[in-house]
């Protein structure tokens, strides 16, 4: 795995940031010093201390010193974090050749040019990733602004694919992914606990119910993948005539299973757009 020499930024250090910060530590691309992170409290930044990176107060600290700055804030923090930024670095020297990469849902790479205005030809790329980054499992597509180079989109495409998957795609399909994978494993957490519960209904004790119904979740993703084959038909190949999984599956489809997850998607989806418009 190749191993980075930038000094990597957040700022904010939400649950997004640390999966993001975390998955690169663990797997070795860079060392915890390499590290600042920025918040309002630095009671909250405690884990990060743990980890071994650098935090602060200050938002300039973390621009001033890192090459790459990961903007993690929430999307209606998006103008006062750059106003913070702007303020600090009025009275601090760096080099502006800096490269940031926004995870703020639904914000526009228009509107984070517009938000940092102070800082001139802002390299900025756009990213929608998702938690799962922190075991080497994310998903994440991303869209670059028009001052980022061939080479910085080359690093960051290494960044990501380093902690899971990654893709360039359209600025205007990220809403519409983010819907699916960034908010997904919410989904999947959530299918994993019902699963574990029928399990415990059934007499199965909760520990071996849970390492059971993850274990099941994990093996059907691989086997989509590595297969290739529809899950439609991997399905097909589970569900024997009169046996127990096609009864199973008959109960999920009396409440709408489908249905449900496809909607989820959509409102997710149309609530990344919504994010993107907030003010406050």
């Amino acid at each position: 795995m190749a191993k980075l020499d930038e000094r990597i930024g957040f700022l904010g250090g939400g649950n997004m940031a640390f999966a993001i910060g975390y998955g690169l530590i663990n797997r070795g691309i860079i060392k915890p010093t390499q590290v600042v992170v920025s918040g309002p409290n630095l009671v909250n930044l405690e884990k990060w201390r743990v980890l071994g990176a650098n935090v602060t107060e200050d938002n300039g600290v973390v621009v001033t010193k890192c090459d790459i700055i990961f903007i993690c804030v929430k999307p209606h923090l998006l103008h006062t974090c750059a106003q913070q930024v702007e303020g600090s670095i009025e009275r601090m020297v760096f080099d502006k050749d800096k490269l940031f990469v926004s995870v703020l849902a639904g914000v526009t790479l228009d509107q984070l040019e517009l938000a940092f205005s102070f800082m001139n030809n802002l390299k900025v790329i756009r990213t929608m990733p998702n938690t799962p980054m922190q075991v080497g499992e994310g998903c994440t597509v991303y869209t670059p602004g028009r001052y980022v180079t061939t080479q910085d989109v080359e690093k960051i495409h290494l960044i990501l694919n380093s902690l899971g998957i990654a893709q360039q795609v359209p600025e205007k399909m990220i809403n519409s992914v983010a819907g699916l994978s960034g908010c997904g494993p919410a989904y999947v957490f959530t299918v994993i606990e019902a699963l574990a519960d029928g399990a415990v209904k059934q007499g199965v004790p909760r520990q071996m119910a849970l390492q059971f119904a993850a274990q099941t979740v994990l093996g059907a993703a691989k086997t989509v993948l590595q297969t290739e084959k529809h899950p439609a038909v991997l399905r097909d190949e589970v569900c024997s005539p009169g046996g127990s999984t096609i009864v199973g599956v008959h109960e999920l489809e009396k409440v709408g299973i489908r249905n449900a997850f496809i909607n989820a998607v959509g409102a997710a989806a149309e609530r990344n757009n919504e994010l993107g418009q907030c003010k406050k």
